[in-house]
């Protein structure tokens, strides 16, 4: 544990910075907070990612280079940057991550207390005293395995994240500052378009759950995601359980007055909107849907796993949550 100002001004710091972040202002964001580290004297290497998998090899390289040693990770981006480079890192327990939000949902640092003024942010970073160790989760389904900090979605949520990666109105709103409005329309279009799954629950002890339809299953690590929406109010990131919001049998007209009310964590009041606590669990589909990990589809699957791995990430945050 770092206990001294003089410490924590030793710190040297890796840095993973995805300028293209909120439709290219993770850029600007970096030429601002780069003459701030300059005048504090802040010893850092810097890492520009150019593509998509960029993050997640440059962690990859930074495990490889303190396996056995203390890396303190600067990562300026979305919810996405921050979910890629989880998938690089190999050795969590030698990572504390300091986080600069700069996407459209900002979902973690929501959760976290994490000031969403990048000058903010960073001071939290340098001044720190002690990060917080933080519960993952971990999603698998055939060749595919893949963590998030967040959290994970199947049906209409990861078909949300889907089309918002390619929406041109999310890079619009996104220069004005309302970037999360983009998940709630695409939320509507994709609510009134959604087909009939059914699905079956497999809990860990045993109990099968079946739902003649569902609309979405999140598998959440923290309360928010889509920009805000508070699907698991109750999820805590250090019990070593995931939150299960599924949101089964409920007609879709009801769903458009259900979505709403999940900004305040009030949509449990629906009859059909079921919530687990679950250390993990198996979902079984009628058909294959897309899956998504903090807002990142790349997968369709009718059966996957999800499970908690308890501690695994080391986080600077406000000591408020400490």
């Amino acid at each position: 544990m770092i206990d001294s100002r003089k410490d924590i001004m030793k710190r040297s710091y890796e840095i993973i910075v995805n300028p293209a972040s909120r439709s290219g202002k993770g850029l600007l964001i970096w030429q601002e907070i780069e003459p701030l580290l300059k005048k504090e004297h802040v010893t850092y290497q810097l890492h520009f990612s150019q593509k998509s998998g960029d993050c997640k090899e440059l962690a990859g390289r930074l495990s490889e280079q303190y396996n056995g040693k203390i890396c303190n990770l600067i990562v300026l981006g979305g919810d996405g940057t921050l979910n890629e480079v989880l998938q690089g890192i190999t050795n969590p327990e030698s990572f504390t991550i300091g986080y600069l939000p700069t996407g459209s949902s900002n979902d973690f640092a929501r959760a976290m207390h994490i000031p969403s003024v990048p000058k903010e942010a960073l001071s939290l970073i340098l001044n720190s005293k002690s990060p917080k160790v933080l519960d993952i989760g971990v999603v698998s389904c055939n060749d595919f395995t893949r963590s998030f900090a967040v959290s994970c979605g199947i049906g209409f949520d990861a078909a949300v994240c889907k089309e918002a990666l390619h929406s041109k109105s999310k890079k619009f709103l996104n220069k004005i500052g309302l970037g999360k409005l983009t998940y709630l329309t695409i939320a509507l279009k994709q609510l009134i378009t959604a087909g009939k799954v059914s699905c079956e629950l497999h809990l860990e002890d045993g109990k099968v759950v079946r739902l003649k339809r569902v609309l979405f299953l999140a598998a959440m690590v923290h309360p928010y995601e889509g920009g805000g929406f508070m699907f698991c109010p109750g999820a805590d990131c250090t019990d070593g359980y995931l939150d299960v919001c599924v949101a089964g049998n409920i007609p879709k007209l009801k769903a458009l007055f259900m979505l709403p009310s999940a900004f305040k964590g009030e949509h449990y009041k629906f009859k059909g909107i079921h919530r687990f606590l679950v250390k993990e669990m198996t979902v079984r589909l009628s058909e294959p849907l897309w899956i998504h990990t903090d807002g990142e589809v790349s997968h369709k699957s009718d059966t996957l796993h999800v499970h908690c791995e308890t501690k695994k990430m080391s986080v600077f945050v406000p000591e408020t949550t400490l």
